[in-house]
């Protein structure tokens, strides 16, 4: 029975054309020595696994090879290159700076290095961990890694750049090995799963690729240990069972339960999840990734940042589809804020089931604001000459017209209706087109935005969209009317105070108090509290405010400004705070204001 050869060892490149994911420093090698450009010593740093060392030995072994291919690549027959590959060469040397890191080992490597070479033309030194050699140690060595032999040759390899002193640094040139990318890594298996013939899985290869985490050496470890554990067939189930991961089944159930606002089944599969003794940590952790995977899978361009097989990605697509951005947005911010509570939290359960109610909670919320958006989009357009008729209920809050504004609902008349209609105006002698002209007259901006403009809180602002459907119908007739612009300012007004918590926290807590005014004619007027509250409104509202007044508006975008000024029913009244006295001083003497900037002065 032959001896049995790991992977990592017996698939270890013997060639730069085999190097997996470092193909830039491979590159800069081969050309270092087609032109003969040979720095004295090189520092190769990196991860684990990457191959750091085997770089070196092959740049070792291809300088010293007597007959370089056309590809520069070691020819494997020539005398040296047969006794590298017997681990018989005098002139490459290795050194384990792990357990040769004191003084005297530096000395010994420097009397051997004024010994020249007894075949070919340099004598190579490898030392592998070179960040462990003491103080004393690095000292010892400078003089000969700045100045040594013109037949030596140093290649430093490290993990763990940051060690080493600034003075070796300066010596050497430096390579920056990269970890290997998932699919380079997966790639590498299914070359070493074919020539082992042993069955495989996509998706088992590239959770394999995943938990190596850029680290060749490690990937080719798990494989020969799932190889192993499977008896020569390598499968998804296999991998996650022996490698103790969860499986992506249970994130792909998870979004489609919280997707149908159902909390209990989310917590159902939770539960299961830890009755197959995972870890609640790891769970929330993996459910986040996944969260992003769905929102990277909406974008053609951000589907390539995915990490996974193929068909791990149809699936990624095909869920993400059903899920809104909003819905992704906020379930990220809901597994983030949960992935940092976790280890503080004195009841790790519940926080998680907590984080999970939420997201079903999200796809309610989500329903009923589609809902509310449906309801807003029956209201009948106005075309040509198709009319409306006003239709009122009963309300005991009538205007000195008699009419209830609160109560108006507008529908379309039917073809027999308007002929009645017109029938029975042209014999009482009603102009139908003055009724047009009345419903102008009634409009208000008051009316129009009602009291904080939420459509799905304040019933009357059903009259609100009705009256805009009714001005924008008559927009054609005359653009620019100061109707149109009333209207519009009031669009434009709802849409911002619907993600004003959002923009500003501290406008959001003033919003009721705070509405604009068209009193000026041709221009909108904003009357704030103070100066601090209308620097923030400028800076955060206003230009939003600008934005949508021009997407509702078709002709010139009305003058926006904003004034400060104290309420008539709390001068009497209320106290001064400290930054009203503040600003009444700087109104004064504005160097208070210099000097507050100076000193970097706040309130408590």
């Amino acid at each position: 029975m032959d001896n049995f050869i790991v992977s990592a060892r017996k698939y270890r490149p013997a060639t730069f054309d085999m190097v997996v994911g470092q193909n830039s420093i491979t590159n800069t090698l081969k050309n270092a020595i087609r032109n003969n450009y040979l720095a004295h010593a090189y520092l190769f740093c990196g991860p684990r696994g990457v191959g750091k060392t085997t770089c070196a030995r092959i740049y070792a072994k291809t300088i010293n090879c007597q007959n370089i291919t056309e590809t520069v690549e070691p020819c494997n027959s020539c005398e040296s290159c047969v006794s590298f590959n017997e681990l018989r060469s005098l002139n490459i040397h290795e050194l384990d700076a792990a357990s040769n890191n004191k003084v005297e080992d530096i000395r010994t490597l420097t009397d051997q290095v004024r010994i020249p070479p007894q075949t070919g033309r340099y004598k190579i030194y490898i030392i592998d961990e070179v960040h462990m050699l003491s103080s004393s140690a690095f000292n010892a060595f400078l003089k000969t890694l700045e100045e040594p032999p013109p037949h030596a040759l140093f290649i430093l390899a490290t993990t763990e750049k940051h060690k080493i002193i600034p003075t070796i640094l300066s010596r050497c040139q430096i390579f920056d090995f990269n970890r290997i990318r998932t699919a380079d890594i997966a790639g590498r298996l299914e070359f070493v799963a074919k020539k082992e013939s042993v069955e495989y899985d996509d998706d088992a290869l590239h959770t394999i690729a995943v938990k190596a985490d850029g680290a060749m050496r490690d990937a080719l470890s798990i494989f020969d240990q799932i190889v192993s554990y499977s008896s020569g067939r390598v499968t998804y189930e296999d991998v996650i069972k022996n490698l103790n991961l969860l499986d992506h089944e249970y994130y792909f159930r998870m979004v489609d339960s919280a997707l149908k606002g159902s909390y209990a089944e989310a917590l159902l599969i939770y539960d299961e999840i830890l009755e197959n003794g995972f870890d609640g940590h790891n769970f929330i952790s993996g459910f986040g990734s996944h969260i992003r995977n769905l929102l990277m899978s909406r974008d053609e361009g951000t589907i390539k940042l995915i990490e996974t097989a193929e068909s791990v990605r149809v699936r990624y697509r095909e869920q993400a589809h059903r899920c809104s951005e909003t819905f992704l947005f906020k379930a990220m911010d809901i597994c983030s804020s949960c992935d940092v509570a976790y280890k503080s939290s004195k009841n790790q359960r519940l926080l998680v089931e907590i984080s999970l109610c939420k997201l079903a909670s999200l796809a309610v919320a989500g329903a009923e604001q589609g809902e509310e958006i449906k309801k807003k989009d029956k209201l009948p357009p106005v075309k040509g000459d198709e009319r409306l008729t006003v239709v009122r209920e009963p309300s005991s809050n009538k205007d000195d017209a008699g009419q209830t504004p609160a109560g108006q609902q507008y529908v379309k008349a039917t073809p027999a209706e308007k002929e009645r209609e017109e029938k029975e105006s042209r014999e009482e002698g009603v102009d139908l087109h003055a009724g047009k002209q009345a419903r102008h007259s009634t409009l208000s901006l008051r009316s129009l935005i009602g009291e904080r403009g939420d459509t799905a809180e304040n019933p009357s602002m059903a009259v609100s969209d009705s009256n805009s459907a009714e001005a924008e119908s008559c927009a054609g007739e005359e653009p620019g009317s100061f109707e149109e612009m009333e209207v519009a300012v009031a669009a434009a007004w709802r849409e911002i105070t619907g993600t004003v918590e959002q923009l500003s926290p501290r406008i959001a807590t003033q919003i009721e108090t705070i509405s604009p005014d068209m009193s000026d004619g041709n221009r909108v007027l904003f009357v704030l509290d103070n100066l601090s509250l209308k620097e923030e409104f400028d800076t955060t509202i206003k230009p939003r405010f600008i934005r949508a007044l021009s997407e509702h508006l078709t002709g010139t975008v009305p003058e926006v400004d904003t004034i400060t000024g104290e309420k008539d029913d709390q001068e009497s009244t209320s106290l001064y705070t400290d930054q009203q006295k503040f600003e009444y001083i700087a109104s004064v003497n504005r160097s208070v204001v210099e000097m507050r900037k100076v000193f970097g002065l706040d309130f408590d």
